[in-house]
């Protein structure tokens, strides 16, 4: 199997658990290939974690995740 054909096996099954999200997982996608760090915004509700969570167990890797909420910012 290519590469390629690797890559596009990993966006469908990440594309299982996230449904209607294909923008998000294709950013993924080229975020885990361009060897970057990621930051995941949106509004509640949205599959940000479960995102990650999948990208993470389809790739047998670690989760490390960052909550950021507005009350963790200096007074």
């Amino acid at each position: 199997m290519s590469a390629r054909e690797d890559i596009l096996q990993l966006g469908q099954r990440i594309g299982t658990s996230i449904i209607g999200q294909e923008a998000m997982v294709e950013r993924l996608l080229l975020g885990l290939l361009a060897n970057g760090h990621l930051l995941v915004e949106g509004l509640p509700g949205l599959a940000k974690t479960r995102a990650i969570k999948s990208l993470a167990k389809n790739l047998d890797s670690e989760l490390s995740r960052v909550q950021f909420t507005p009350d963790l910012l200096p007074a």
